[in-house]
């Protein structure tokens, strides 16, 4: 039989109603045999999410010594999610272990990924399935003095883990180190924990889809999907109903940020299907997001005009050299890239001209040093003929499967019609986006107009 592996976020696991929701959909389908959880999320506007309050506790416990002040919000948030849901499950010994190691360790690896835990005892406990914690079957080594991945072990450890068992509740985000260079751990594993970045929840259900070579991989959450463009910007813009693994990682590296996009490697690698679907519209479960391997999608499924969807984010810099004879002088752009290296800066975009080059950045790179001091590096290392950074940038990608000097021309007519500047355009080599930067000023109805051109 077909298995299922899925994933709910914290909006679904905020409170003991979002939580029946879940437990209906699970039980709903016995094909869905594990299930990832994230920490408890927000219930409204106003409230916090139980990460940030675990990463609070962290610090006001290295500041004072005690997180108390903090950890009495955690406190009230799962023992009355247990009280709702009427369960006979001790939490308060899990919560006061948890605070205890928080005031004593100051992890916060170990503090971040509670809210998890505590998520998936409680899931389990509800359904009657097993609890299999994370730190028993993702694993990470550490390279270079920091912690990766360790995908080989991490599938065989999954897989040898979950054969025998049925049916699963895993906490995501975390795991642990398959080595520890000589660190001497702490008690019950708090000094080998390892959390992924923010949205890693995503992470661990792919990774435990690939292993159990699962046929679909669900990934509920508050939305019904991947929209042509962000909601917040464009009133009611398309659902996205199929879209390839290449086309999403465009537009998630670009902002679309429904899952985590390292999430889309795992499921990629097995050519395992991802279906985004909301918690919170039970008639539509059999609608969303299917994200799959561009030879399956139908040969029109969803593009209008060519295109899939629009994306974008605010916060960029460009970095713009101007020196003549750049094409002759050699090692002219490694020297460049070398000085930001040095600064730990990464890159996002290169457009460049003969004898001209442009960096583009985002603006939290450049917090690693001052401007002027970097620009007197550069200029003392490839003397250019001008030198400057321009701020307030936002870079926007429109993204389809085969772009064409047609979409080109509509985006770019879309824009002269809005009275818009381009700044940047950089297509490269990848058939799959065009992506322009404007002022963060016009940002917003530079996407409008982009959308408009092509989906009304």
């Amino acid at each position: 039989m077909s298995l299922k592996v899925c994933k709910f976020g914290g909006t679904s696991m905020a409170d003991a109603k979002a939580i029946r929701k879940v437990v209906g959909i699970i039980s709903s389908d016995t094909r869905r045999r594990y299930v990832v959880v994230s920490a408890p999320g927000k219930r409204d506007k106003e409230d916090e999410k139980i990460t940030d309050l675990l990463y609070g506790s962290c610090a006001l416990a290295r500041e004072s010594g005690k997180c108390e002040k903090t950890f009495k919000k955690i406190r009230y948030r799962f023992t009355q999610i247990v009280k709702d849901l009427e369960i006979n499950f001790e939490i308060e010994k899990e919560l006061e272990q948890i605070e205890a190691n928080i005031n004593l360790h100051n992890n916060k690896h170990y503090a971040a990924s509670r809210g998890e835990y505590l998520s998936a005892l409680i899931l389990a406990k509800i359904l009657g399935w097993d609890f299999v914690d994370s730190k028993e079957i993702i694993k990470f080594a550490l390279v270079n003095s920091s912690p990766e991945l360790d995908t080989q072990v991490t599938d065989k450890e999954i897989a040898a883990k979950l054969k025998e068992i049925e049916r699963a509740v895993i906490p995501g985000f975390y795991g642990s180190y398959t080595n520890h260079a000589g660190k001497k751990l702490l008690q019950d594993g708090e000094g080998g924990l390892v959390t992924f970045s923010r949205g890693g929840s995503d992470i661990t259900g792919a990774l435990v889809a690939r292993a159990m070579k699962a046929s679909v991989y669900e990934n509920f959450t508050d939305v019904s999907g991947y929209y042509a463009a962000d909601p917040k910007i464009v009133k009611e813009p398309r659902l996205i109903s199929r879209v390839s693994y290449k086309e999403l990682r465009e537009l998630s590296y670009m902002g679309a940020n429904v899952i985590h996009q390292d999430s889309i490697w795992p499921v990629q690698s097995a050519g395992i299907p991802i279906n985004i679907k909301n918690t919170f519209a039970l008639d539509d479960l059999e609608d969303g997001t299917m994200i799959m391997a561009e030879e399956k999608l139908p040969s029109h499924y969803n593009s209008f005009k060519g295109i899939v969807g629009i994306a974008g984010k605010k916060d960029f810099s460009v970095i713009l050299i101007a020196k003549k004879m750049m094409n002759n002088k050699r090692g002219f752009c490694r020297t460049v890239l070398s000085v930001l290296e040095k600064h730990n800066i990464s890159i996002d975009h290169i457009p460049s001209g003969i004898d001209t080059m442009s960096i583009v950045v985002a603006n939290e790179q450049l917090k690693t040093v001052s401007e002027q001091k970097l620009l007197a590096e550069l200029i003392a290392a490839v003397e250019p003929d001008t030198i400057r950074i321009d701020n307030s940038l936002a870079l926007i990608a429109i993204v389809g499967r085969q772009m064409n000097s047609q979409i080109t021309a509509t985006v770019f007519n879309s824009l002269d019609d809005a009275a818009i500047k381009c700044r940047i355009i950089d297509q490269g080599s990848s058939p799959l986006n065009i992506i322009i930067g404007v002022d963060e000023r016009n940002y917003e109805r530079a996407i409008r107009a982009i959308y408009k051109a092509f989906f009304r």
